[in-house]
């Protein structure tokens, strides 16, 4: 590991103040489960690590006057599960339970899965982020959407899906007091050459809390298709959050896949077979086919089309109320 300063903050100006506009002089250390990994293999090398879990303002769980719910970025995905402010919003629990970890629930942040590097093993072998090495190479956990760029790797966030799927969004906090929220579905990029993340933030920015608007008569849930019970990344996941009537009809949908494109994908195809149609197995089938109609599969990948197929289709049956088994 390279040698680096340790800054250790208070409050939040103190943090954006400790960022370095360079790119890659600074990092932000939360719960360390990411970071830490990458900076002993030399894969990230920050001259000054800046801890934000000494800031009292990050660690709350808040219910604001529109009745939305603002996570700070520091809250554990432990205190997530047992806040009775987030039982409305079950696709983000299911998520959070799926990484069936103790480990992982207590020490990991809201603010840290989110923004969590990618697990393609050629960057974290230190073949970078675009390694041309995958096209052909042992890319059976790779994209299947959204790979047509050079950019092959999946978003690794598990949380994502189902905060996009719920419209969630950003507190962005960055130089001379500059504030913003940034609606987490743009939060996201493909990266385009090396050197550029897979967010937007700039390198002298943080995230400091994660919004959640009201749930106002919606359902949710979250479906990941995975080997095994156990703390190893999904195969394929997918979030649905649903405005039902009184006679099951889909006023208005939300679908989000996750572990197969670079970012969370939101599946247009997916919300257009809901819209104005009731729930039933067939409906969430078709949207499930939709979903992946535009899937490019790599050379040792294809069976992740099926395998979100049955992703899409279980968290929309879910939401919608209905049983579905399996994992």
């Amino acid at each position: 590991m390279k040698a680096f300063e340790y800054a250790s903050p208070r409050t939040e100006a103190e943090v954006v103040q400790l960022l370095s506009a360079e790119p890659g002089k600074t990092e932000i250390l939360a719960g360390g489960t990411d970071l830490v990994g990458l900076m002993k293999k030399m894969i990230v090398t920050p001259d000054r690590v800046v801890n934000i879990m000494d800031v009292p303002t990050l660690k709350s769980i808040d219910e604001l006057p529109d009745g939305s719910v603002s996570i700070g970025a520091t809250v554990t995905l432990d205190d997530i599960l047992a806040h009775p402010y987030l039982d409305v919003y079950p696709a983000i629990k299911q998520a959070i339970r799926g990484i069936s970890s103790m480990q992982l629930q207590a020490q990991g942040t809201l603010g840290g899965e989110v923004c969590q590097r990618p697990r393609c093993w050629f960057y974290r072998n230190g073949d970078g982020l675009l390694s041309q090495g995958v096209a052909e190479g042992a890319n059976e956990f790779h994209a299947i959407l959204g790979n047509s760029g050079p950019a092959k790797f999946v978003n690794s966030s598990r949380i994502a899906p189902a905060l996009i799927a719920l419209d969630a969004q950003l507190r962005v906090l960055g130089p001379d007091d500059a504030e913003q929220f940034v609606p987490l579905a743009e939060f996201f990029r493909s990266p385009q050459r090396e050197g550029q993340r897979e967010h937007v933030l700039a390198p002298n920015q943080f995230v400091s809390h994660i919004v959640l608007p009201p749930i106002e008569g919606r359902t949710c849930a979250t479906y990941e298709v995975r080997h095994g019970e156990g703390p190893d990344y999904p195969l394929a996941a997918a979030a649905a959050a649903l405005r039902l009537n009184g006679f099951g009809i889909v006023q208005d949908a939300n679908v989000v896949l996750g572990q197969v494109a670079p970012m969370p994908w939101i599946s247009q195809e997916a919300i257009a077979v809901l819209r104005g149609r009731k729930v039933d197995v067939a409906l969430a089938e078709a949207a499930g086919e939709a979903a992946v109609s535009r899937a490019t599969p790599l050379s040792q990948n294809e069976y992740k089309v099926q395998l979100a197929k049955v992703a899409v289709k279980r968290a929309i049956l879910l939401a919608a109320g209905y049983e579905t088994g399996g994992f």
